[in-house]
């Protein structure tokens, strides 16, 4: 009960943190490397497979991975930029908030129901897939608009420079 609450703590503080983060990130322009890097940090967490007690089945991965993806596009649908002095900038939603908050009570939720069936090494390793899946798919979505809008940044710069 104790890696339980002090899991969902912890979540909650992330979740939290998430939000104060995108709401300082939205005031200066956005990169390619501001959206790949979070993914490929977050990566190097696989490592925990390397011990039996977080190995799962390739059905469990699968599985969690699986619902990460379907969780993103809750954030995917709420993450939009937009052009603004010849940079691309991520215009903050109201709902990331709310969004952000439900998807950790969806994990709550879920974590309440498999963590009597599995061990704390399974859960966690399901769990960091089901992040991971979040975050990979969510930050693939916004590097595809962010490209999109970044060409059409440089064909409208260079149909200017050309008058």
């Amino acid at each position: 009960m104790f890696w339980f609450i002090a899991s969902t703590v912890g979540a909650a503080i992330m979740a939290t943190s998430m939000i104060f983060l995108r709401l300082k990130a939205a005031k200066k322009p956005a990169s390619v490397k501001k959206i790949i890097l979070p993914p490929l940090f977050m990566s190097t967490g696989a490592f925990m497979f390397l011990f039996p007690v977080f190995q799962i089945s390739w059905y469990q991965v699968i599985e969690a991975f699986s619902v990460g993806v379907i969780c993103s596009i809750f954030l995917i649908k709420t993450s939009k930029f937009q052009i603004r002095d010849q940079a691309i900038y991520l215009i903050p939603s109201k709902a990331f908030a709310f969004i952000l908050f439900g998807l950790l009570l969806f994990r709550i939720v879920i974590k309440l129901v498999i963590g009597s069936h599995i061990s704390l090494g399974e859960t966690s390793g399901m769990f960091f897939l089901l992040a991971f899946g979040m975050i990979l798919t969510w930050r693939l979505a916004m590097l595809y608009k962010y490209l999109q809008l970044a060409k059409q940044l440089n064909s409208t710069y260079n149909k200017n420079t050309s008058l």
